[in-house]
């Protein structure tokens, strides 16, 4: 097979489809659409996820040093769109789309509770890697909806209709 050159932006395949949900200092609720995101350690678990310095939920992730990333089902396909295409500074965007939000158990962030999944992170790291900081966060808990669950509790994600936004 003949190869060609492609185009190096986001070139590894499939992408999660993320919300990341923070909470200010001040209370305030925010969460943004994250597609740089992943998996990367076993032990402890801990998950990565890339926000441009430039969003409104940066400098609460930063301060804070706790978030939540939410696993999106295709039922709010039009909401992970808002969320990613506007900003907190502008609006309160979890009030106006309606989500119900909880509080998480270990970490100071929301639960977004339309979610079927939410895992709730204590930054440890981060690292600049151009457009993106990497927040590593160790998975302090995570919450799922009980007919999600196996007899063990794990997640059986062939359960869930998560959104394949690309």
């Amino acid at each position: 097979m003949k190869k060609q050159v492609a185009n190096f932006t986001s070139c590894l395949q499939p992408m999660p489809d993320l919300l990341v949900s923070c909470r200010g200092t001040n209370g305030e609720n925010n969460a943004l659409a994250v597609a740089y995101a992943g998996n990367c350690s076993f032990d402890p678990p801990m998950v990565m996820v890339g926000i441009v310095p430039s969003r409104y939920s940066y400098p609460m992730v930063k301060e804070t040093g706790v978030f939540v990333v939410n696993l999106v089902p295709q039922a709010l396909k039009e909401q992970y769109g808002y969320l990613g295409s506007h900003s907190g500074r502008d609006e309160n965007k979890l009030e106006k789309l309606g989500l119900k939000i909880g509080d998480g158990e270990k970490v100071n962030a929301p639960l977004l509770l339309d979610c079927p999944v939410n895992i709730e992170c204590s930054v440890v790291d981060s690292i600049k890697t151009g457009s993106h900081e990497m927040f590593i966060g160790k998975i302090e808990c995570v919450h799922a909806n009980e007919e999600l669950l196996d007899a063990d509790g794990n997640i059986d994600y062939s359960k869930i209709d998560l959104l394949k936004f690309r």
